[in-house]
């Protein structure tokens, strides 16, 4: 008898918005992700598009919104970045909807931020090594 197959990972996470070019220019124009795919799929009434940090194996699937996965809902992805400080900042000053800045003892800084569809994604710093 042959052993069942496990999970080796997370490829993608859906997040749903109502505007998929829209939605590209902010996550690859704003936030600095690349676009890795953009295929039309007309069983979701849109196009499949994935955006991910460069060199990342996990990426975000912009899907078209609709009345089972509507748009503007809190989306548990957490994203990684060298300065959370220095990239909260410049997206504020770009305009980005983003609560404030956390910094909390022994707990990376961290911020929360919404795309043009109001969909929650938190940005934490990353830590070294030596910090973990």
């Amino acid at each position: 008898m042959s052993e069942q197959p496990k999970i080796t990972g997370v490829r993608t996470i859906a997040v749903p918005v109502t505007d998929q070019d829209r939605a590209v220019e902010f996550y690859v124009g704003t936030l600095g992700l690349e676009k890795r795919l953009d295929a039309p799929m007309e069983q979701l009434g849109g196009r499949w598009i994935e955006v991910a940090a460069p060199g990342a194996q996990t990426s975000l699937a912009l899907t078209p919104a609709n009345q089972g996965t509507p748009a503007g809902v809190e989306t548990g992805v957490r994203l990684v970045t060298p300065d959370a400080a220095v990239l909260h900042k410049a997206l504020t000053e770009a305009g980005v909807d983003a609560d404030d800045l956390l910094l909390w003892d022994g707990i990376p800084p961290m911020f929360v931020l919404r795309d043009p569809d109001g969909n929650g994604l938190a940005v934490v710093e990353e830590r070294g090594e030596e910090e973990r």
